[in-house]
């Protein structure tokens, strides 16, 4: 039976096909591989998802954690899931041999990582959060600190979380109140709030290492304004001794759970930092320890945070595919109606699969989902490019457009794939709207992904206010040359040379109205529509995405015929149903519209 997770065919497609990561094994990271590791890890990540994940996704949204206060009481098929995930070595899959991994290819990593995603978003949220805040220590922490803290992260003793937003300040980081005060011994003590953390409190692991964002006081004893105080520490809560062992509590208490609308298998925290509950070596405040360099913090966070983008990316992509492939089940088994010119009743009724309607909304669906995965795994690869291209050059033309496309790999697919899922919900009628059918809970897990890792309207500003205007213009040019490139090949296929000359249109486009946008001389104007210009970005982007997996599948036949006809026909709708919005967006951000940026509070 098909797999209601991801489409197998199609992942080997985006690897093999298109993305050609088999050569990587002539790397010298990647020498001990071959195409059957890479297929053997895609099949155990399939096997346990299918076997330990899928199975308590509805029992871990109906029964979500919660908190009598001293215990997070979790059912326990997530603890059985997450152990499995560990002892198969899939946390340190990406990593060094030294550090007890299997050095995959970041772009095999995800691949695997989408299987779980896809089956359970909430159990998946703890493994995938203790990589990120391992691969941030590996970059930024001294190797005292990744002997402490990382590896035993990597076999899953110990588990990891990031802690930003703050009650009072939220995605303002430059307003984060949470201070750490340097002692004697060169450790810190932190105190202050943080909330909305992800896998804060729960008995899944030994220990949980927090990476908390906190401000050193000046001279004056007074923290230091904006962006440049803050700092980054690791707070683990239980303090860890010198021989690895576990020592005793630290300052760290959850102060509640917030209860969301999805992805309520994820405990999701309210913490106090030093309140005084736990009294480490004596006395008040949590025992935290700097990373890298003081003030330095928030740069550090973002190598967390980027990877955090492209995770949140990939978890939109896959709760919108899995959800397509409900959809796609129910109207291949559900009966209903009768075509338009054969409504005799004594004939039996059609799946609605056949309904045109029906067929609109399966493509549309499936254009969102399988654009997304190619996107999320595109950008991978270049996370594969960025680290062990031959040249210097190819490495830096890689950080160039993963760069540029980290906030569309974050938001293209959490607005896009959730509509997905709204369209899998109405596939289903009446029955898509209860609990008795997965498709609603989709729904609610994916609205999370607009908001988390920043908003679309601050990826908005990153793109149009950062990114494209960084270095003189020399990330979007980059990008350019990849679409034009295409472009110069799709334009000698006869079936594929209208959708080149439209992408060459809107590409052409895009440049032109960012020299506008900047050309009008107050950024409070140029950044006014900076959503909808990430909006346009994105759809354009999606749009080459979707002609080169055309390129790949025009002419195909045999066997797969039907998989390549699929891919075309994903692609001919979002040239003839997508793209053309871009237009219409494009004429309004040219006009440096300002209808928002002059709306009063008084006047709503």
């Amino acid at each position: 039976m098909q797999s209601k997770i991801i489409s197998r065919r199609d992942l080997d497609f985006l690897l093999y096909e298109w993305l050609d990561v088999e050569s990587l094994t002539q790397r010298e990271r990647f020498a001990d591989h071959t195409r059957e590791t890479f297929t053997a890890t895609l099949d155990i990540a399939q096997q346990i998802a299918n076997d330990l994940f899928a199975p308590h996704n509805k029992k871990n949204d109906q029964q979500e954690p919660h908190f009598d206060g001293e215990t997070v009481h979790i059912i326990p098929e997530v603890n059985v899931a997450l152990s499995a995930f560990c002892e198969a070595g899939l946390m340190a899959a990406g990593q060094d041999y030294e550090l007890g991994g299997m050095q995959l290819p970041s772009v095999v990593e995800k691949a695997a990582s989408a299987y779980f995603t896809g089956a359970n978003i909430g159990t998946s949220s703890y493994t995938f959060l203790t990589i990120g805040n391992a691969n941030t220590l590996l970059k930024c922490g001294t190797p005292q600190q990744i002997d402490t803290f990382v590896k035993p992260m990597m076999t899953g003793r110990f588990f990891g979380t990031m802690c930003l937003s703050e009650p009072q300040a939220g995605s303002s980081l430059s307003d984060i109140a949470t201070r750490a005060q340097l002692q004697e011994d060169g450790s810190y003590r932190l105190t202050g709030n943080k909330m909305w953390i992800s896998a804060g409190e729960h008995e899944l692991s030994e220990n949980i290492i927090h990476l908390v964002l906190a401000k050193i006081p000046g001279p004056d004893g007074k923290l230091i304004p904006g962006v440049k105080g803050i700092s980054l520490f690791i707070v683990p809560k239980k303090l860890v001794n010198a021989d690895g062992s576990l020592g005793e509590r630290n300052d760290v208490v959850l102060a509640g759970l917030n209860h969301k609308m999805g992805h309520r298998g994820t405990t999701n925290c309210l913490l106090n930092f030093g309140e005084g509950k736990f009294k480490p070596q004596g006395k008040a405040g949590a025992i935290g320890y700097l990373v890298g360099e003081p003030h330095r913090g928030l740069g550090y966070m973002f190598h967390m945070m980027n990877e955090a983008r492209i995770g949140v990316g990939l978890g939109a992509v896959m709760l919108g595919y899995t959800g397509y492939l409900h959809a796609l089940q129910y109207a291949r088994e559900r009966p209903q109606g009768r075509h338009p010119q054969a409504k005799d009743p004594s004939q039996p009724q059609i799946p609605i699969i056949a309904h045109t309607d029906v067929k609109r909304m399966l493509l549309a669906q499936k254009a969102y989902v399988e654009g997304g995965l190619a996107l999320i795994m595109y950008c991978s690869r270049l996370v594969d490019e960025e680290k062990t291209a031959a040249s210097d050059a190819a490495r830096k033309h890689a950080t160039m457009l993963l760069d540029i496309l980290t906030p569309i790999a974050k938001s293209w697919p959490s607005q896009w794939c959730l509509e997905a899922n709204s369209l899998a919900i109405q596939v289903h009628g009446g029955y898509g709207y209860t609990r008795e059918y997965n498709v609603e809970q989709f729904y609610r897990d994916n609205r999370l992904n607009p908001i988390h890792e920043g908003t679309h309207g601050i990826q908005g500003l990153d793109l149009l206010g950062r990114k494209v205007s960084m270095l003189d213009g020399a990330l979007f040019n980059a990008l350019a040359a990849e679409v034009q490139k295409t472009i110069g090949k799709a334009a000698t296929v006869p079936e594929l040379a209208g959708y080149a000359g439209a992408l060459a249109t809107g590409l052409q486009r895009i440049a032109a109205v960012t020299r506008m946008l900047y050309a009008a001389g107050d950024m409070n104007k140029t950044l006014a529509n900076a959503s909808l210009y990430l909006e346009a970005f994105g759809h354009t982007v999606v749009a080459w995405i979707w002609l080169e997996q055309a390129l790949l599948a025009v002419g195909k036949d045999g066997q797969d015929a039907d998989f390549y006809r699929g891919k075309l026909q994903a692609c001919r709708y979002f040239f003839r149903w997508e793209l053309p919005k871009v237009q219409q967006q494009l004429d309004l951000l040219d006009s440096i519209d300002t209808t928002t940026l002059d709306m009063q509070d008084a006047w709503f």
